[in-house]
């Protein structure tokens, strides 16, 4: 039974008649072979996706993915978020299942609540089309498609500033859209975030976004962007808690030891006391 999820008329006339529901999706190409991306998108795409799973940040369920693919219609490509979250959704237990293993927008019942692109070339029309997409005939940046499809938090970050013009990202390193009313309105000031330790709240996800600058995974300190909570915290990876936890464990080991060397000096045996 097919059962409508999208309601066409929320969208132009060129995406009404092929948003769909449940249907053959034998057709479409939901993985290929080719390269995911460069060593800094990679990275910033895993820092993004474990520290929510690890921290347990959001309640379950939900879904944070890495360069997925988001199938929101049957004929054409998807698109393909650098990292989305989808609150209120799992992954299917049966991987083997094609319609399991990409985010068909019919078979989880909504789109994601953010999609990050992190900016890697000039060529990836996240605000704009390059000119090679417009020489290939296409007619809508990722920015237009997201507002199209309802996705409720656009976010854009340009670590080695690679589109800075006036008209896209204008100097700043990271700039948040919110869907209203079917438009996004940006979320984060006019001159966007381009400072260590400025952060945005995404009030519907309940978790923010920040600029970082730390050593993940190896002894070089970047630029990245991580969730946060309403005091600009940032959300621990599953090694940051680990190592948090060894350094408090041996702070409360140095004071017993601190202790117990005073009580000797006043003359009393620290193990008679326990």
């Amino acid at each position: 039974m097919t059962q409508q999820l999208l309601n066409p008329n929320e969208y132009p006339d060129e995406y009404a008649d092929e948003i769909v529901t449940e249907l053959d999706i034998s057709h479409l190409t939901i993985e290929d072979d080719a390269p995911v991306d460069n060593f800094q998108s990679e990275v910033q795409q895993r820092l993004l996706v474990e520290p929510l799973y690890s921290s347990k940040a959001l309640p379950s369920p939900f879904l944070a993915a890495a360069n997925v693919g988001l199938f929101y219609k049957l004929k054409g490509d998807p698109i393909v978020p650098d990292v989305l979250l989808s609150l209120g959704v799992q992954r299917a237990e049966d991987l083997s299942q094609r319609r399991n293993r990409s985010y068909f927008v019919w078979e989880f019942g909504k789109v994601p609540d953010v999609c990050i692109e992190i900016v890697s070339n000039q060529e990836g029309d996240e605000l704009a089309l390059s000119p090679k997409s417009q020489q290939k005939g296409k007619a809508d940046s990722k920015k237009d498609i997201y507002a199209y499809i309802g996705v409720p938090y656009y976010v854009v970050f340009d670590p080695l500033r690679q589109i800075q013009d006036a008209s896209e990202m204008n100097g700043a390193l990271l700039r948040v859209w919110t869907l209203m009313s079917g438009r996004y309105h940006e979320l984060t000031a006019a001159e966007g975030i381009d400072a260590v330790g400025q952060n945005v709240w995404l009030e519907t996800v309940g978790l923010g976004l920040v600029l970082w600058q730390g050593e993940f995974e190896e002894a070089v300190s970047r630029l990245w962007l991580r969730w946060c909570d309403q005091q600009g915290l940032v959300i621990p990876t599953g090694a940051e808690r680990a190592e948090q936890e060894r350094q408090r464990a041996e702070q409360e080991r140095q004071r017993a030891e601190r202790l117990a060397a005073r009580l000797r000096e006043l003359g009393e045996d620290p193990d008679r006391l326990l």
